[in-house]
């Protein structure tokens, strides 16, 4: 007997292989399916290049949702949901919020196999799985006033993705579904504004269940790779660019889709420059990047962000500290009333933390994680990832990452 999961792959690829009609598909997204598959036979590429997010889920037979919320300060958020999974809906479904990690998108829960990919999983499992877009990424590029091509649509770092971007989220969230609180799972700086939110409003400890930090960042003092040789100029270039009216880096658009088209898919002969590329920057892993899912993942990531955003975790290596976005003396005057900026407090985090880390991971190091558990007040458990090399990307991307890492965290949740 083939299992529901495994017939519903079955089902999408040879929908998408041309063996089978679109007859369930909602019009619009068969006739963009149709065009994908006999591009990608023309290219030898994936078929979700081109496809967002919400088309992504639905061509494996998932339902979804957008939604859209307004923050106090006028960004306007897109939030995708996975009202249920394959068994139907049911009445009682607890919520899981999925927040995604720096320069990513409500797109890296889901690149891998349903059987993998921690939305679906989730799904599967039983949640009501929300996955909001921080402002400026691909999904959140609007507000009631501002223009992305205004460099005053991008004066915000993750502090105001912790005041405004998740806090507005999680309301809406409980308000949509009648749910008193939620399960909150971040990955990388997922986690970093989340740990900041609580700090500055502690009251939202009694809406999260329990929080599953999967490469957890909150100190970045053993970090490797790029970003730490450009973290003693982060803020000398943060205001030339700023000067030269350019307020966004790494946005998704058609040049990166073009990159992962012709040079990342698995059959090119320049694939290793992309898997080698990834390592650089997330830390050395030889046997589980999803070869096949790479043209897609790279087709949405990077998915954009500010310059200050970016620069902020620079900062965080430069200072050592847990703390507020620096504008130097008169800038934090302008902003904080003080000349240095304020420290977060980790000791404000009282909800139940779950902290998931690999031993090769070169922006969550055992070390700086170790850092974080002894600060924070409740961490219920610290799991290190059973295998020795096991990166900051692998989280989502790996080809077990149901085994290495989904199964713990719908373990861990399922205690509370």
């Amino acid at each position: 007997m083939i299992g529901s999961a495994a017939m519903r792959v079955v089902v999408v690829v040879a929908v998408l292989a041309g063996s089978l009609a679109l007859d369930h598909v909602p019009a619009a997204l068969a006739n963009k399916l149709l065009h994908e598959r006999a591009m990608a036979q023309q290219r030898s590429t994936h078929w979700g290049v081109n496809l967002t997010t919400t088309e992504i889920i639905e061509a494996f037979g998932y339902p979804t949702e957008i939604h859209h919320v307004t923050t106090p300060d006028g960004y306007i958020l897109e939030l995708h949901r996975i009202p249920h999974g394959m068994g139907g809906p049911s009445a009682d479904r607890p919520v899981a919020l999925l927040q995604h990690c720096l320069l990513c998108s409500s797109s890296d829960y889901i690149m891998n196999t349903p059987e993998e990919a921690l939305a679906y999983v989730l799904a599967d499992a039983g949640y009501d799985v929300w996955m909001p877009n921080f402002r400026g990424n691909t999904y959140s590029r609007a507000h009631v006033e501002l223009d992305p091509e205004n460099i005053g649509f991008w004066k915000f770092s993750w502090d105001e993705m912790a005041k405004y971007d998740v806090p507005t989220s999680i309301d809406y969230i409980l308000a949509t579904t009648g749910r008193e609180d939620l399960y909150y799972v971040g990955w990388s700086m997922g986690t970093t504004v989340f740990f900041a939110m609580m700090s500055e409003k502690p009251e939202y400890n009694s809406k999260v269940r329990a929080m599953a930090g999967l490469a957890p960042v909150a100190y970045l003092d053993y970090a490797q790779g790029p970003l730490i040789e450009l973290a003693p100029i982060a803020d000398d270039l943060d205001t030339i660019l700023t000067l030269l009216g350019v307020g966004e880096l790494l946005p998704s658009g058609e040049y990166m889709d073009y990159l992962a088209e012709n040079f990342c898919d698995s059959n090119a002969t320049t694939a290793e420059i992309c898997h080698n590329f990834i390592f650089l920057i997330a830390g050395p892993d030889s046997e589980e990047l999803n070869e096949e899912f790479l043209p897609v993942i790279l087709a949405h990531t990077p998915a954009g962000s500010s310059v200050h955003t970016i620069n902020h975790y620079a900062q965080t290596i430069s200072s050592g500290l847990f703390q507020k976005y620096d504008y130097g003396k008169i800038g934090n005057m302008n902003h904080y009333g003080q000349a240095t900026p304020p420290p977060y407090n980790l000791s404000e985090v009282t909800a139940p933390v779950g902290l998931f880390w690999g031993q090769t991971d070169w922006l969550a190091t055992p070390e700086d994680v170790a850092h974080l558990a002894a600060e924070l007040p409740n961490v219920a458990l610290n799991y290190r990832i059973d295998k020795d090399q096991f990166n900051h990307l692998d989280f989502g991307w790996c080809i077990h990452t149901y085994y290495y890492v989904n199964s713990h965290v719908l373990n861990f949740l399922s205690q509370f």
